[in-house]
């Protein structure tokens, strides 16, 4: 009876060993410290042909020694949920990344899916499109497409695999990264010459006016920038004719004004037949152009799981608290929620309140007291503002003067403005409005067309947007380098370096770091320099949802503690509204003739820039996070002849 017991508990554990095993270079402390295998028993095997260890599931115990002993930090045993055994989708092979359930999307709508780097998103899409066979566990055997077929009997992911691999459905899939397609293509034709040719749907014209690219079409695409390229492969996704568009992050490097061209066009692709999925980690382009949300939990690197469909509010709301309902599951151990409050600095901003409140009560309670506070906040705005009629305000402690900055054809034009300590100012603007050039001017990094403009003699610190790792050692030997003082501080331990994950990462070579990873370490560096004003270029890039809202907890955190300053450039909406004290709007023709208006505070700052891309934005009324408004609903036209683009009060 107890060895069906104990057969029965395996079921629910799996060990995970990643790239990081490396059997030559150790003492195989994991083999000889598992009580297993002290009592004769063959739970962790190490041949000599293997390039890492291999761990029994059916044996291991979960005792976790061989985690602990692991000199490579490269071995999780994890117990999973009850009855996910019974619903494997799929597996990698012994020891590896496994996937159970899979998103069903719906004909006529767009599935959003939702989760943290690792999960399965991406091994999910490639299944629904064939690409990846799944072989629901059993890598040693797997099965055929007729008993995977038998295996999906009674549900709607039967037809869709029989149609599939009858060929009467066709997938076209927009790939995550797209920083490798100009090693892919034609070197000689133009961006045109592609998208023509590539043209199955006789909607050249219409792609090219939604996605605004007919600047782009004499370029090759070896030339493209981020932004560019990433219009141009989605471009070439929403060309083909297929039943299945299939977008794996399909807003890197776009701006906002891009991220909703992408979203009209992907919007566009649905028919009463078509299927259309979007993976997405900026949470309010993912809710704009959603139909429905499938999220993933887990343990990243280690197993993924799929919930069952809910609606897009819902579903995000769901993945933001962090619990489950339908699943019992709480997957995150505190829920982040977004509300109104008090910066200390006489304006209103967003703030990040991690709460554990799920009584209804307590919420409403919570509630009635936020808009109290918010009452007595609007009353020292009053009084605020009329002691600066008095003459009574106080001045900022650095000011820029006006500068122009010419580079070949671009022209960008900057008002003097100030900026105070313990402040973050987000500049908002298109890409190619000039953001990064006058983060360069501030740095030193680049001089105005007038050299004898003097600019405030500060100690900066510069996090650039793209990262090109060129050291050669371990992340620790890099930090150890550049930031050892900080390193080794505890305070910068827990604030910084701790919330985001840098740990696990400290024994890897620089130069095998994923893109968000490398982003993370990039932050650390940047955060980990002693400097008056810290200028990050988009540090949401690269990272999941939940990362994306740690940085922004950090990086607040950090300057707020630090009395220090930040200029930062941000495109998730979220994100950006999160981190603002005030912000810096742009305006006029990117690539062209550019101005970056002085700061000022985060509420007229986004209604005006809101205004010129003629956007608006809500409140959820249970987590207060921004939602963009469909074009031309009610609360878009209300919101429009208020002129409140930016909406600040509770629904």
């Amino acid at each position: 009876m107890s060895q069906d017991r104990h057969a029965k508990d395996t079921l629910d554990r799996i060990a995970v060993i990643n790239d990081r095993c490396k059997p030559g270079k150790c003492r195989l402390e994991c083999k000889k410290t598992c009580p297993i295998n002290r009592a004769g028993g063959l739970c962790i095997e190490v041949l000599p042909k293997d390039k890492r260890a291999v761990i029994s599931e059916t044996l291991c115990i979960g005792c976790a020694l061989c985690v602990k002993k692991c000199p490579f930090e490269a071995i999780k045993i994890i117990n999973l949920p009850k009855n996910l055994e019974q619903c494997t989708t799929h597996r990698y092979g012994p020891n590896s990344f496994k996937l159970h359930r899979l998103p069903m999307p719906r004909p006529g709508q767009i599935l959003g899916l939702v989760g943290t780097n690792g999960i399965g998103k991406s091994t999910a899409l490639k299944i629904l499109a064939a690409s990846i066979k799944p072989n629901l566990g059993q890598y040693k055997n797997p099965p055929s497409w007729a008993e995977i077929i038998k295996y999906y009997r009674g549900s709607d992911l039967q037809n869709y695999f029989k149609k599939l691999l009858d060929d009467q459905f066709k997938a076209e899939m927009k790939i995550q990264y797209v920083d490798s397609v100009p090693r892919t293509v034609n070197s000689i034709k133009s961006v045109g010459e592609i998208l023509h040719a590539l043209d199955e749907r006789n909607a050249f014209d219409e792609v090219v006016e939604i996605l605004d690219i007919k600047r782009i079409l004499n370029k090759r695409v070896q030339v493209l920038s981020g932004g560019e390229l990433q219009l141009f492969v989605i471009a070439t996704v929403a060309l083909k004719k297929a039943t299945i568009y299939m977008f794996d992050e399909p807003t890197s490097y776009l701006d906002v004004s891009q991220r909703l061209k992408a979203a009209h066009l992907i919007r566009s692709l649905i028919t009463p037949e078509n299927y259309v999925i979007v993976v997405e980690h900026d949470l309010s382009v993912l809710d704009y152009m959603s139909d429905f949300i499938v999220m993933l939990y887990g343990s990243p690197g280690a197993y993924g799981v799929c919930t069952m469909p809910f609606s897009v509010r819902e579903g995000i709301n769901i993945f933001l608290d962090g619990f489950i309902p339908t699943e019992n599951m709480r997957f995150r151990e505190e829920a982040l929620k977004f509300k109104i409050g008090d910066s200390g600095r006489g304006e209103e901003t967003e703030q990040l309140d991690e709460s554990k409140e799920e009584d209804r009560a307590k919420i409403e309670e919570a509630r009635a007291k936020r808009k109290e506070e918010k009452k007595e906040h609007q009353r020292s705005l009053a009084e605020e503002a009329h002691s600066k009629k008095k003459g009574g305000a106080t001045e900022t402690k650095y000011h820029y003067p006006a500068m122009t900055k010419t580079l070949d054809k671009f022209h960008l034009t900057v008002k003097a403005g100030g900026f105070d300590t313990s402040e973050i100012i987000v500049l908002l603007g298109q890409n190619g409005t000039g953001k990064t050039t006058f983060i360069r001017l501030l740095a030193g990094q680049t001089s105005p067309d007038d050299e004898s403009i003097q600019l405030p003699k500060l100690n900066v610190s510069y996090k650039p947007q793209k990262i090109s790792p060129k050291f050669e050692g371990t992340v620790q030997e890099l930090l150890e380098q550049k930031i050892k003082t900080m390193f080794s501080h505890p305070q910068f331990n827990t604030d910084v370096i701790k919330p985001l994950n840098i740990q696990p990462l400290l024994s890897h070579k620089l130069k095998t770091l994923s893109g968000g990873e490398l982003q993370r370490v990039a932050l650390v560096l940047c955060l980990g320099k002693p400097a008056d004003v810290y200028l990050i270029d988009e540090p949401s890039a690269y990272l999941d949802s939940e990362q994306r809202i740690i940085a922004s907890k950090v990086i607040k955190r950090f300057i707020l503690h630090s009395k220090k300053t930040a200029f930062i450039v941000e495109h998730d909406f979220i994100m950006a509204t999160y981190l603002a004290d005030k912000v810096v709007v742009y305006e006029g023709k990117p690539a062209e003739e550019c101005i970056a208006n002085p700061p000022i505070n985060m509420v007229d700052g986004m209604n005006t820039f809101l205004k010129s891309l003629n956007i608006t934005f809500r409140r959820d009324p249970d987590n207060y996070r921004p939602r963009i408004n469909k074009e031309n609903s009610q609360k878009d036209q209300e919101q429009k002849r208020e002129g409140k683009y930016f909406h600040t009060e509770l629904d």
